[in-house]
């Protein structure tokens, strides 16, 4: 288990109880007690202030499961945070009582070789927020290592601080992608990580971005947040040539990136077609763990496929988009609760319906 806890522990007298949401099974979230570890040297305890609803927490609790991950044993949701730090550990000279501070999830090894290169995000053993068996963040207050936590300036709030999570997606995928400005960029899907993965293709200078989503309203919000061209699709795969032509004519260029958001059949296929030859495929989405797509005829363009996975080096970066100005998350957040068990029940059930939700946050 990494920082996160335990369940249902003794309080000193007078102490506050931690309270947290646990998942304890296929749609079943309940408020409970959540007893922190003891604060190491290099540790802070944050009281948690914001924290957003991701996909991967509607998945866990549908399903138990997201991707290869699967939920045994009682877990507390949550990983897309932000709070204020309550006390910090010995050895912790950077942050004090009172810091706003924007958390990254997850806890490498930094032992492995692929700490050692710098590519932590893909650690054997990560220990990652609201990922079993470790606990996530949807709680009073967690621990957590200092180094992951990063102090927001004065002009960025607490729910902008937890934005910097999915946000993080976002500007990985751009970074393994290499967007700048001679980079136009095609995003599949208008779910939370294809706009912020528009808003970052922004900030990296992109000069032209075609956004594609089979929903009218998702299609509305990439509009207004600055996608240059919008085109609505089908779920049916016969429909790809013909909407590959329509992209064709939305970007009136070449298609130097594609990002797959949803990571799907129909939407890898179309990304592998629509995107110029020698361009690349950055494939974000994780919808379906098997595909059947145009790999061959993509290869013989020299196609490049990259993948993603979640992020590296991405808040400091994301901090300066933020208070810079260069990209505004606050049209994201569409949705407010607090941390009651009716509300975080609504919360959920907002969040998995779809509909005008795009980014659920609590405010505790």
């Amino acid at each position: 288990m990494g920082k996160g806890g335990m369940s249902h522990g003794e309080t000193k007298d007078g102490e506050e109880e931690n309270m947290a949401a646990w998942l304890l099974g296929v749609n079943t979230l309940k408020i409970q007690p959540f007893k922190l570890p003891c604060l190491g040297p290099h540790d802070v305890r944050v009281r948690m202030k914001a924290v957003g609803i991701c996909g991967s927490d509607v998945h866990y609790l549908k399903t138990m499961k997201c991707a290869h991950f699967v939920v045994k044993e009682p877990m507390v949701i949550g990983h897309e945070c932000a709070g204020i730090i309550e006390e910090v550990g010995s050895e912790i000279k950077s942050l004090e009582p009172g810091d706003r501070v924007a958390l990254e999830p997850g806890i490498s090894c930094w032992r492995c070789n692929l700490c050692k290169e710098g590519r932590y995000n893909l650690c054997p053993d990560m220990k990652f927020f609201a990922t079993p068996p470790v606990h996530g963040s949807l709680a009073n207050q967690v621990v957590h290592p200092a180094d992951l936590c990063f102090k927001l300036p004065d002009n960025v709030s607490l729910e902008e601080g937890a934005m910097c999570e999915p946000l993080s997606v976002g500007v990985h995928a751009c970074r393994r992608a290499n967007i700048g400005p001679e980079t136009n960029v095609l995003v599949m899907g208008a779910g939370p990580i294809g706009l912020v993965t528009l808003l970052a293709a922004r900030a990296f200078g992109a000069p032209r971005i075609v956004i594609v989503d089979v929903d009218d309203y998702r299609l509305s919000v990439a509009k207004d947040l600055g996608a240059d061209e919008i085109v609505k699709v089908s779920t049916n795969l016969q429909d790809v040539d013909q909407e590959v032509v329509l992209i064709h004519q939305a970007m009136g260029t070449g298609v130097d990136v594609t990002f797959d958001c949803a990571g799907f059949n129909k939407t890898m296929s179309t990304a592998l077609s629509a995107t110029r030859p020698g361009g690349k495929v950055c494939l974000v989405g994780m919808g379906h763990n098997e595909m059947t797509v145009p790999l061959t005829p993509a290869a013989a363009r020299e196609v490049d496929v990259i993948g993603v996975f979640r992020y590296k080096n991405t808040w400091p970066l994301c901090i300066e988009f933020l208070s810079s100005g260069k990209i505004d998350v606050k049209p994201l957040i569409t949705h407010r609760f607090g941390f009651s068990q009716k509300e975080v029940e609504e919360a959920f059930e907002t969040s998995a319906s779809g509909s005008t939700a795009i980014k659920v946050m609590f405010n505790l």
